[in-house]
């Protein structure tokens, strides 16, 4: 992700102003926040921050919550769940916070879900889409959608907008949330009538694809689903088309960023999101141009559901009237209302239920960006 200057400064400066737990004193309220702020998912963790402390600086302009203000304690995990669970102890026991943002990805949430459930931290994750993770217990929330139903979008936009019949899957075997996604994605994909001649898999780490892509052309798809990594994607892109496969490729939000990787090898590309940047709801538009503004960058799903989480921890607080755990992660799970990634309310096992964006990616004034395609709903 490439940031200017301007963007650094004015991050360092909200970090300063701003930091994430229930500890604090006075007339400060503490919320601690873990996220890969460095390592090969920093874009992740940057942009879920950045989305975060803008939710802070806007609660705190109207008045904070219940007369406090906000502070965010943000920690940088790198994608380590053993890095996480140092940042939980640290947050918890030194800056004694109860509400607690993250982790960006499903390994590192879910390192931490039990320790959070067990102490009575309400936490909740702006991006981890492993159904496993809210299972911990009641504690536990998501803002994203899960790794299921991203498959199945995905499944439903292939068969129904693009009008695919015949589908292969490439995806990593070694990963919990890629394998999550392909699975879901093959079942709905039968489902619905389509046929999945091609079913290829690969491990963590893996560069040449030759051998795969060589089974994927043979098999002629009218839609390739790579529920993968955008490093992984950006190099199995230039792979297929080198091979000469010109079908559709379609992915999950572990594309967020390939735009500012990759070359016209990604056309015809569509992926599930869970926020247009160049949305026109009220909500989400005004959240866009606040954070361009404050960022000097355009928007996406991460910051959209790191706002998003803090507004949803907000409201459950308020809703409850106090800052006991107890209470406000109850208020929480009735919560049924207007969010910048749309209208969110809680299943059973606290997960967002809401529709997901399909962005397409295309070329614009020189450069590859992302545009909105279409909302799919679930059936």
């Amino acid at each position: 992700m490439k940031k200017n200057l301007l963007m650094a400064g004015i991050s360092i400066c909200l970090v300063s102003m701003i930091l994430i737990g229930c500890g604090g004193n006075g007339n400060k309220v503490h919320i601690g926040a873990i996220f890969p702020l460095s390592g090969s998912v920093a874009f992740y963790g940057i942009e879920s921050r950045d989305g975060a402390l803008l939710a802070v600086n806007e609660i705190n302009a109207s008045g904070g919550l219940l007369g406090k203000k906000i502070t965010l304690i943000s920690e940088d995990d790198e994608g380590n769940t053993g890095k996480t669970i140092k940042a939980f102890t640290k947050l918890t026991t030194k800056d004694k916070v109860s509400f607690l943002i993250g982790s960006s990805t499903s390994e590192t949430t879910q390192a931490i879900s039990e320790l959070a459930q067990s102490n009575k931290v309400v936490l909740i994750s702006p991006s981890a889409t492993n159904k496993n993770v809210t299972n911990a217990g009641d504690y536990i929330f998501r803002a994203c959608f899960i790794d299921s139903f991203q498959g199945i979008v995905g499944a439903i936009f292939a068969y129904d907008i693009l009008e695919s019949r015949t589908a292969v899957v490439l995806y990593d075997a070694g990963t919990d949330y890629n394998t999550g996604l392909a699975e879901s994605f093959r079942d709905q994909f039968i489902a619905l009538g389509g046929q999945v001649v091609a079913y290829e898999t690969y491990q963590t780490g893996d560069v040449d694809f030759n051998a795969q892509v060589s089974r994927v052309r043979a098999s002629n798809p009218g839609v390739i689903y790579l529920p993968n990594y955008l490093n992984d994607v950006k190099l199995q892109a230039v792979q297929l088309r080198d091979f000469g496969v010109t079908a559709a490729l379609v992915g999950g939000d572990g594309w967020d960023g390939v735009v500012d990787l990759a070359g016209d090898e990604l056309l015809k590309g569509y992926w599930s999101s869970g926020f247009a940047a160049d949305t026109t709801e009220p909500a989400g538009k005004a959240f866009a141009d606040a954070f361009s503004a404050a960022f000097n960058r355009t928007a996406s799903q991460f910051a959209a559901l790191g706002y998003d989480s803090v507004m949803l921890l907000a409201d459950g607080i308020k809703s409850a009237g106090t800052f006991d755990t107890e209470d406000v992660k109850n208020a929480m799970a009735k919560i049924d209302g207007t969010y910048v990634t749309g209208n969110i309310r809680f299943d059973e096992n606290r997960n967002p239920v809401k529709g997901a964006a399909f962005l397409e990616i295309v070329r614009h004034d020189g450069a590859l960006v992302n545009v909105y395609k279409a909302t799919i709903n679930p059936r």
